[in-house]
């Protein structure tokens, strides 16, 4: 009878999965989760098989990023857990939903240090939204559903699910597999209705400001909110700046866009800030390297902050109207009535600020790559073009920001909260799969991208055109900044010797084209030779190893304290 038949823990695993929508399952096998890796090549879902499970968990996370889908990271227990515990980290910070599966040793081995076994429930509690350790074969289901449910509700994150070999191998009736959600640590509150006099409080406070400021970030993106910030943005004539991770968002070219915030923002969206009565602070949450110093931020201007998770207002900044709500009900609802601001002054005195602290940098002599240099000319071979920008961090990951131009939104994704090295390349790879209709390109620096230049091998393997930029300047570049600026030019452990030489190297280790330059003429001919190899390709760009990025707000610091690019001086 059909109520007889079974289904193993591994078996019940993939259908969900692919009962869930799921394409794409990132991973690499080990003991533990070899009964999954036996049913999973037999299903409808692709298994990346990534250089390591940290690149398995960057790359669930560009695929999420890029999609706005759940990303799916699939290892062993011990070691490979382990290397999952970066991503899960980086996810929760940068609101990403992944679920991560992880297989576990035996239930009766749990707590005698067996071979491969690590508490990663426990390692990974503070790093994830929730967890889950399972051990029977019939809770598989219902727990793989909860995940993908608590990872993709409200506001986004990780989610782990710890799966002992037991529980994967054995077989339970259909019948007795139960997909019913059992959450009561998860009482999702849907953000509520917001008070129709709270929107009129917004749009009096409008009305009387001269120097309003739409404070926007990525809660525009994970609230699929883009056309409803453009529509009020151009109703209510209110210009834009964005957060790193709110890049987007909003049209990087539009006559509105007021810049990037921050550490290493745009001066003119900073002094924009600084300068306004009324900031809209839009699905952003107040980040450190937004605010500086924040005693001091924006201290004279009335804010309003609108989020749709209530424990981030008033956390890190006091408003003086904290809006609990979904960001794309609020600008549905509030721009039809919204007046226009009466911002003619404040537009103008933005386009002299823009004017005079433009994104500037110390062109040199001419015989060496600057790395703006070099970005300016891809943005402008890439115009019109589909482009997914993915990055390390580090100096390179800022330059980017600063000098790429971003017009839609999950087309620039980095690691901003958690900061990870190494998370551009396989990042990529979850994008390229995500977005296929896409150029995706990574642009990393020589210290970001060796921490996982294994990945190059998933792109040959597959076949994934990612296009890597390396700006190579023989140094770990942001904090060889730090210390050239605060440390007296102690260079600690940041400088690299002359090898690797990446161009030289790659194309016989990992079978990629590739090419190197180092001069300002070869720039076209680089990017060029990029752009129309069909299959991967990395381009190893030298840059001079004491090229900073700025301007810069030197962190705990205010904007007084602000360093601006070559040239510039400050005129208040």
């Amino acid at each position: 009878m059909a109520d007889d038949i079974k289904k193993i823990g591994a078996q019940i695993l993939i259908d969900e999965l692919t009962d869930l929508g799921v394409k794409y399952v990132f991973g690499y096998p080990g003991g533990s989760n070899l009964p999954i890796f036996d049913v999973i090549n037999k299903s409808r879902i692709e298994m990346v098989l990534n250089g390591d499970e940290r690149c398995a968990g960057h790359a669930a996370e560009g695929y999420a990023r890029a999609t706005g889908e759940v990303g799916v990271a699939l290892v062993t227990s011990g070691p490979g857990a382990t290397n999952l515990v970066t991503p899960l980290a980086d996810a929760k910070m940068d609101s990403t939903p992944i679920v991560g599966i992880s297989g576990q040793v035996y239930s009766h081995l749990i707590g005698k240090d067996a071979f491969q076994e690590t508490p990663i429930t426990n390692v990974t509690q503070a790093i994830t939204k929730h967890n889950y350790l399972v051990t029977r074969t019939s809770d598989v289901a219902r727990v793989v559903r909860e995940a993908f449910h608590i990872a993709s509700t409200g506001r986004p994150g990780p989610v782990l699910v710890d799966i002992t070999k037991d529980a994967q191998e054995g077989a339970v009736p259909v019948r007795e597999i139960s997909r019913e959600y059992r959450l009561p640590g998860y009482k999702l509150v849907e953000a509520p209705v917001i008070d129709e006099k709270r929107l009129d409080e917004v749009c009096d406070a409008i009305r009387k400001s001269r120097r309003p400021l739409l404070y926007i970030g990525q809660g525009i993106v994970l609230g699929e909110a883009w056309d409803e910030l453009k529509a009020f943005a151009e109703r209510t004539e209110i210009p834009v700046a964005s957060t790193i991770l709110g890049l987007g968002a909003f049209p990087g070219d539009h006559p509105l866009y007021a810049g990037m915030l921050g550490m290493h923002g745009a001066a003119y969206a900073n002094f924009a800030i600084d300068q306004a009565d009324l900031v809209l602070c839009l699905g952003a949450r107040f980040d450190d390297r937004v605010t500086g110093k924040v005693s001091e931020f924006i201290n004279n201007a009335f804010i309003v902050h609108v989020d749709v998770d209530k424990s981030e207002l008033n956390k890190n900044k006091k408003v003086h109207i904290g809006i609990h709500g979904k960001v794309k009900d609020f600008l549905a609802r509030i721009t039809p009535k919204a007046p226009k601001a009466d911002s003619g002054d404040w537009l103008a005195h933005l386009a002299e600020l823009k004017a005079r602290y433009p994104f500037d940098f110390d062109k040199g002599d001419g015989s060496q790559i600057k790395p703006q240099a070099f970005l300016r000319a891809l943005d402008a071979a890439v115009a019109g073009k589909r482009t997914v920008y993915t990055t390390g961090v580090g100096q390179h990951q800022m330059w980017a920001a600063q000098f790429l131009t971003f017009r839609e939104p999950r087309t620039f994704i980095t690691s901003a909260g958690a900061g990870t090295m190494g998370f551009g390349l396989p990042a990529a790879v979850g994008a390229a799969l995500g977005r296929p209709d896409s150029t995706v390109i990574n642009i990393d620096g020589d210290g970001s991208f060796e921490m996982n230049i294994n990945e190059l091998r998933t792109c040959f393997d597959r076949g994934i055109p990612v296009k890597t930029v390396i700006l190579n300047n023989k140094i770990l570049g942001m904090v060889g900044q730090w210390q050239r600026r605060f440390y007296k030019r102690n260079y600690s452990s940041v400088e690299f010797n002359e090898y690797p030489r990446y161009a030289d190297g790659i194309r016989a280790l990992y079978g990629i084209e590739t090419m190197a330059i180092s001069k300002p003429g070869d720039i076209a001919k680089g990017v060029d030779a990029m752009l129309k190899t069909p299959g991967p390709f990395v381009l190893e760009v030298m840059i001079p190893k004491e090229e900073d990025v700025l301007p810069m707000i030197p962190g705990g610091r205010t904007i007084k304290e602000m360093i601006l690019a070559p040239g510039q001086v400050r005129r208040d």
